[in-house]
Formats: structure tokens, C-alpha cells, sequence
């Protein structure tokens, strides 16, 4: 009979299975039981052993007492299909359940292989498997490995439980649900560390663009606010190529040949730095061609690579540099195209600049003035237009003009000279230019920055120059004044004391005046035309009328009248002149002189005069061995007498 030795032993053994099991002997559906807390289980020695226990006898046949204490794993076809209860996991994890280890009749509870699990649907990916267990009972997830879960206590054993349908062999024991009534929450799938992507890095936002009037109100388009500087609208860039610079390559081989001709040896840097061109992509070039031609020759390595030959003329090249000498000895960085300086000098035009009450306000807060001047040469400057600047002498008109510079702007960039037809034009002038600071870098070299100029001519201004000025010894020109003065001012001081007539000066610069061009005649009885782009001022202490006639007044559309200062004025003059010169103010003393030397003799009162004095009284108190001070009645009278032509002698109030 197999394992049994009677029927009577294989009877008790069915009877005890379907009392496991929770069936009748009969084959009948069974009542749903209700769910009690499962013990704790022991693995079967089946699985530690690795032996499979005998499978069960057939109906019929009399059970046989087991031949081993061990319990024998038995193996159920198919369950009774409850409501499916799904678990969040990726794949189903392998559980073991086995008998509680405590049996009355030594009988092995049998393992319970579950059917194949569905595949969880498309739409809901994280229904990862389905465990066939009664509705009622919550299945909790697998647990975590042994490594992070806490001890929990092991419960008693309990009465039998139906079994959980266990899907697969694996060494993750069931945690005991009578330790945790309450479903534990589902594990998620592993998830794997992604650092978070970063944003793309954007650009700080632009600031606000003002669209210009003109869109909708055209006339009134000049209101615009230009930008700060006019070096923003204009960069010279760093030539690429012979062709980018606008000149020949004879041209600049013969620049070359005297530049070494003068310095006898230089290296390929040094030549750079003469020249103002770059070496990689213009001089190289132009060194290699002349070595070839036998013109220069490599002395020796004076530094690293290529910009370290040190260089010097052959007695080739010393007859090609008397050749070059002939035509200019002009030394310096090469020259600028006549086209690309017009270009220059219209992108950074002084139309751009535009004055403010407010500007204007701080950039005469050094001086002592009447708010009606400033209100008057505001608008002056943002026409860009000629102004007159008429009154009586020491009342601060080339003050005023020096300052209207300032308000034009901080720097523009200016060629050190223009070529024109092969010649050489020397335009930057240290006396009225100020440059600011080194080339900036990716910057021509043949260019520089300055502040807006500021040229002052005098009663030394003559015809000659206002015209190109040819230097028969270094077979150069010289830039006329106005020509240095583009993209600034050009102040004519004293206008009416010149040598030449008032007429003419004003007749050459009718055209200038009225097309903004003005034409430069060479040697060669060439004309060349330039732009003529400056603010002209003509300051005069002499009345308009008797100067020039009304058509040439009518093209100088404003004219400012500098007045005299008043007493208010005047105290304060005295003030800041005393904390500048360091001598203490007393307003007693200022009384003294005012009542002494200028109401008796209807003196007018001029803007010089508080710094003039106060020079004066300093003068002779050194003199004197003594302190100067402005209480001092002394020291007022000594600086008076020697400051007016006479005491009883009125000043004229107009120079005729």
C-alpha cells in the first residue's frame, strides 16, 4: 500500500489532509473561511535538505504510516480562484510557506504553487503581479532584506490558517501577519538616484529698450536718450588680413623698412607695436615677403617663437628704406583710410549727445553762473549747432565752453593718422587730445581713445590753419583744427582780435557751417572732403553787430549773452576762492573792498575778479612776511591799487 501498512492509517491520513486543507473527504467546494493570523512557519526539511518528499499514495489505497519524521511537502494542483488582489512590485518575488512546526500528526503542510501570474496592463505599469488570495486579507509586500529590517517578536502558534498560494522558493521568509495588523504600505519598485538635471543657464534678462519717438512722433525724434558713450556705438577691430586694413602692401613694407631704418635692429614684436598692426595676420605675412626679397635678415633669436627674430636691413633694404624715406618720414603706427575715419567720425557724431537741465546742473556745480545761461546753452548743444558766446571780459565764456565738452560725453576713438592718395595725415595732437588709457584688447592699434576734444584757438588763428599743413621736411601733413576737433568742440576765443578779418574767418566756414562738410585742398591741388562734425563756439568780448552782418548771424542761431555776476554772485565767488587758495574769508573785509574800491567808481563787477585779488593779496603778504587774510584793509588796498589802472578810472563796459 505504498506508505501506509492499512486502509485505516491511509483513511486517518486523508481525513487529517482535508482537515488541513479545509475540505471534506468529499470533493466539495469549501465554505470561505474567515481569516485568522497565521504563526510563524518553519521551513520544511524538504528545503533545507534539497530532497523531495515521496508524492501522496492514490485513492484507494491505505494510508501508510510516514517512514521519516520530516514533513513531506505535497503539491495542489489548482486552488479555488478568490478575488485577485494586486501587489505594487515589479516583478513577483518568490515566497516559501510551509506548516507550522508544531504539528499533532506529523503531517507536512503541503507547499502551494500559485498559477502563472498575468502581466500587469500597459496603462497601469506599477500592478506588477496578482496573488490569488481571499479578499478579505490584505497581503502585504515582500519585506526588506534581513540587513534593514528591525527583529519582531515571534507570535504563538495559532490554530491552522489557510495557507497563502506561495508562487516560488526563495530565501525571504513571509514577515508573520499577526505582528502587523494593519497592512503594511505598498514597497515601490527600486528606484534608481537620478541627480536632478539642471535648468539650461538663460542670459540675464535685457533690460528694457526705449523705442524711440520717432516711431509715432517724428519731429520729435531727437528726444531720444543716446546711449552713455559714444565708444559703445563706434569699436575700431583688429584687422584679419592685409585686405581689412584698407592699405597695400608696399605701402606697408616701406612703413616697415623705415620704422627699422630708424631702430637699426627690432624684433618682430617690437615692429608690431611701431606699426599697430597685428603680427599673426599682417606682419608675418610682410616680414617673410621682405626676407625673401633680401630686404631684412634674422640676427637671432631674442625671445619666444616668431615674434623673437630680431631683425635688421640688409644693404638691400637700406637703399629700398632711403627709397621709402623719399616719399614720407612719417614714424608711427600706419594710418587709417580716409574712408574708414569719415566712418569713425559719423557713428559717433556729437547728434548723438543730448543734454538734460539735470547734466547740465552737475556739470557746472564748480561754478558760480545764472541759471538763465544754463537754460540757454542746454538747448545749444543739443542742436549741435554754432553758438555765440558775447559779453564782457573775465565773466567765465571759455570756462563755460570747456565744460560743454563734458557734457558731450566721456571718449570717442580717433585715428593716429589718415592716408589719403598715398600721403599721410597726422591727425592725433597731444596738446588737444587726452587719450584714456591702453588699447582695449581685440582693438585696432591705429586707433586710440580720447576724451571729446576741446580745441581753443585764439588770436594766433590764421587762415593757414584751418587747411592741411604740408611739412616740406617730413613730407607729412598736419590735420587743420577742425578737423582735430571732430566729435568735440571748437572754441574761437576772442573772435574779433585775430589777424585776419572777422569777415573772412566767417566767410571759409559758411559752407562748413550750412553742409556740415568741409573740403581740405593737398599739394597736388586735390580736394578732399571731410566731415565737419563739432560744435562751434565763438566767444567775443566785442558786440556781435559790429563783428559780422545778419546772414552770418542768422546761421549762428543762438546766442548767449554772459553777464555780469551780482553781488550775491560775487560773495560767493569769494568764498570758494578763500577755501581754494586757503586764505580765511571775512565778510567785513569784503565789505571794506566793495564800498572802497568799486561803488565809489561804479566799478562793474566780473567773475574773475574775487580769484584775481585774492592772488594778488597772497603775492604780498609773502612780501610782507605776514598772514594773508581778507580782513586785513592792508593787504586789500596794496592788491587793489595794483590790480585796477587807476582809482578814479571807471572800467569800459564795451571794447571798441
Amino acid at each position: 500500500m505504498g506508505l501506509f501498512d492499512n486502509k485505516k492509517d491511509k483513511d486517518q491520513y486523508d481525513a487529517r489532509l482535508s482537515q488541513i486543507l479545509g475540505r471534506s473527504p468529499v470533493a466539495a467546494p469549501r465554505p470561505e473561511p474567515e481569516p485568522q493570523p497565521a504563526a510563524v512557519l518553519e521551513p520544511p526539511a524538504a528545503l533545507l535538505t534539497g530532497v523531495a518528499p515521496e508524492p501522496p499514495p492514490a485513492a484507494g489505497i491505505e494510508a501508510e504510516p510516514p517512514l521519516h519524521a520530516e514533513p513531506a511537502a505535497v503539491a495542489i494542483a489548482e486552488l479555488p480562484a478568490p478575488g485577485p488582489v494586486y501587489q505594487p512590485a515589479p516583478e513577483p518575488l518568490p515566497v516559501a510557506f510551509v506548516a507550522p512546526a508544531a504539528d499533532p500528526f506529523g503531517i507536512a503542510a503541503p507547499a502551494i504553487m500559485a498559477p502563472p501570474t498575468p502581466p500587469p496592463p500597459a496603462w497601469q505599469p506599477e500592478l506588477a503581479a496578482v496573488s490569488f488570495l481571499p479578499a478579505p486579507a490584505p497581503v502585504p509586500p515582500p519585506p526588506l532584506p534581513a540587513a534593514f529590517q528591525a527583529p519582531q517578536p515571534l507570535a504563538p502558534p495559532a490554530a491552522p490558517a489557510p495557507l497563502l498560494p506561495p508562487q516560488a522558493v526563495a530565501p525571504l521568509p513571509l514577515p508573520p501577519l499577526a505582528v502587523a495588523p494593519a497592512p503594511i504600505p505598498p514597497m515601490a519598485p527600486p528606484i534608481q538616484y537620478v541627480p536632478p538635471i539642471a535648468p539650461p543657464l538663460m542670459p540675464a534678462p535685457a533690460p528694457p529698450v526705449a523705442v524711440p519717438l520717432s516711431v509715432s512722433m517724428p519731429a520729435v525724434s531727437e528726444i531720444a536718450p543716446p546711449p552713455p558713450s559714444s565708444a559703445i556705438l563706434f569699436f575700431p577691430s583688429s584687422p584679419d588680413s592685409l585686405e581689412e586694413t584698407g592699405l597695400t602692401a608696399p605701402f606697408v613694407q616701406d612703413h616697415i623698412l623705415r620704422t627699422l631704418y630708424f631702430a637699426q635692429q627690432l624684433t618682430g614684436g617690437q615692429i608690431t607695436e611701431e606699426v599697430g598692426l597685428p603680427f599673426l595676420t599682417v606682419i608675418s605675412g610682410q616680414l617673410e615677403a621682405l626676407r625673401k626679397d633680401q630686404f631684412i635678415e634674422v640676427l637671432k633669436q631674442k625671445g619666444i617663437g616668431d615674434q623673437g627674430y630680431l631683425y635688421g636691413l640688409t644693404s638691400k633694404g637700406s637703399i629700398r628704406a632711403l627709397e621709402a624715406l623719399e616719399k614720407t618720414q612719417y614714424r608711427g603706427p600706419l594710418p587709417v583710410p580716409l574712408d574708414k575715419y569719415i566712418a569713425g567720425v559719423k557713428a559717433q557724431t556729437i547728434k548723438h549727445v543730448v543734454v538734460t537741465e539735470e547734466s547740465i546742473q552737475q556739470a557746472f556745480s564748480d561754478l558760480v553762473i545764472h541759471p538763465e545761461i544754463l537754460d540757454q546753452v542746454g538747448p545749444a548743444v543739443n542742436s549741435a549747432s554754432a553758438m555765440f558766446l558775447f559779453g564782457y571780459p573775465g565773466n567765465g565764456k571759455t570756462s563755460i565752453a570747456e565744460r560743454i565738452t563734458n557734457l558731450m560725453g566721456d571718449s570717442i576713438y580717433i585715428p593716429f593718422a589718415v592716408e589719403v592718395d598715398g600721403y599721410v595725415v597726422k591727425l592725433l595732437d597731444y596738446l588737444v587730445h587726452e587719450p584714456m588709457g591702453r588699447a582695449a584688447q581685440g582693438q585696432d592699434a591705429r586707433w586710440v581713445r580720447i576724451k571729446r576734444p576741446t580745441v581753443v584757438a585764439g588770436g594766433e588763428l590764421t587762415m593757414a590753419t584751418l587747411d592741411l599743413l604740408w611739412s616740406e621736411i617730413g613730407k607729412f601733413y598736419e590735420a587743420p583744427l577742425q578737423m582735430k576737433a571732430n566729435g568735440g568742440m571748437f572754441l574761437i576765443d576772442d573772435f574779433g582780435r585775430q589777424a585776419m578779418r572777422p569777415q573772412d574767418l566767417l566767410n571759409r566756414w559758411i559752407v562748413p557751417l550750412e553742409k556740415k562738410v568741409d573740403y581740405l585742398t593737398l599739394v597736388t591741388g586735390k580736394k578732399i572732403q571731410i566731415p565737419f562734425d563739432q560744435l562751434i563756439a565763438f566767444s567775443t568780448n566785442l558786440d556781435p553787430k559790429d563783428l559780422v552782418d545778419d546772414a552770418f548771424l542768422r546761421r549762428i542761431k543762438f546766442k548767449i549773452d554772459v553777464k555780469d555776476p551780482s553781488k550775491e554772485h560775487f560773495t560767493q565767488i569769494m568764498q570758494i576762492m578763500c577755501r581754494v587758495r586757503n586764505v580765511p574769508f571775512n565778510e567785513a573785509g569784503l565789505e571794506y573792498m566793495l564800498d572802497t574800491w568799486w561803488q565809489p567808481f561804479d566799478r562793474p563787477l566780473r567773475m574773475c575778479q574775487p580769484r584775481d585779488i585774492l592772488d594778488q593779496m597772497i603775492a604780498i603778504a609773502k612780501y610782507k612776511q605776514v598772514v594773508p587774510d581778507l580782513g586785513s584793509a592792508d593787504l586789500i588796498d596794496r592788491a587793489c591799487a595794483t590790480y585796477f589802472v587807476s582809482a578814479s578810472a571807471s572800467a569800459p563796459r564795451v571794447a571798441k
